[in-house]
């Protein structure tokens, strides 16, 4: 079975791990035929204060040109050059132009913030229980739909249900919420993706849950598979588990967006 990863991560992240070029040869090594290489894209400072969660705003063209260069020395491996944009809706405080995305191959849209608050960082942890975890949930849903129906340069929603990272959970029945994303994604032409990285997380599921990826399959939303690696030995962790969950949800094939801005398909069935 081919084997592809549309979502990983590199050392030019503070949380990330491994160059480009280890990124790469681990997936090789691992058998994976299409790589998505999606380093975050840059946060203000405002947002990202320790400059932690996000590339640097000056090491970009670093970043590309080592994303070159690896294209140019591995062509037995179909590398993309991606990012992952985090959607800030009332928050943004960048000037994001469309040429700033002009370079990648694949766009992966992020909500990693609810109000301007990191809700999935281990160092905010502590908000959840000041909040609540069911006025997190509603909000996190609603910031996602509007991510989502955008015209933000998203190709990919990655890890849908992000909120369950820390494994708490509203006290409300999450169908609703699950029904109204997998529409909102329908009428954008928008994949998601099957993120295997939840798995290792206190959730111990990957994102998103078979509910909510049955709901998309319903709803005939493509769906693609990332591993979310932030080193090189994960970069093909739980890619056949994921597309088992594929199939247990409804799929018939895995969706891989393509250098020209295409998709191709993978029969897993």
């Amino acid at each position: 079975m081919e084997l592809i990863t549309t979502h990983t991560h590199t050392n030019f992240t503070n949380h990330g791990e491994g160059s480009v070029e280890q990124l790469v040869c681990a997936a090789k090594a691992a058998g994976i035929t299409t790589l998505a290489i999606t380093e975050h894209f840059p946060l203000s400072k405002a947002m990202d204060p320790e400059q932690y969660l996000s590339m640097r705003t000056e090491n970009m063209p670093h970043y590309l040109a080592e994303i070159k260069q690896a294209q140019k020395k591995h062509p037995d491996i179909e590398i993309l050059c991606g990012t992952e944009l985090d959607w800030l809706g009332d928050f943004e405080d960048r000037v994001l132009d469309p040429a700033d995305f002009a370079p990648f191959d694949v766009v992966l849209g992020s909500v990693h913030f609810v109000d301007g608050w990191a809700f999935d960082d281990p160092a905010e942890r502590g908000r959840w229980d000041e909040v609540g975890p069911d006025a997190i949930w509603r909000r996190y849903f609603e910031i996602w739909c509007e991510a989502v129906v955008s015209d933000a340069p998203f190709q990919i929603m990655a890890h849908p249900d992000l909120a369950k990272k820390f494994g708490i959970y509203p006290s409300f029945d999450l169908m609703p919420l699950y029904e109204q994303a997998a529409e909102a994604c329908a009428s954008s032409g928008r994949m998601i993706e099957v993120n295997t990285s939840g798995a290792h997380y206190a959730c111990a599921e990957m994102f998103p849950a078979p509910d909510l990826l049955r709901a998309f399959c319903r709803a005939g939303v493509e769906c693609t598979v990332g591993t979310d690696a932030h080193t090189p030995g994960n970069v093909a962790r739980g890619i056949e588990q994921a597309y088992q969950l594929l199939l247990q949800a409804g799929y018939q094939t895995v969706t891989v967006p393509t250098a020209d801005g295409d998709r191709r398909h993978i029969t897993i069935a």
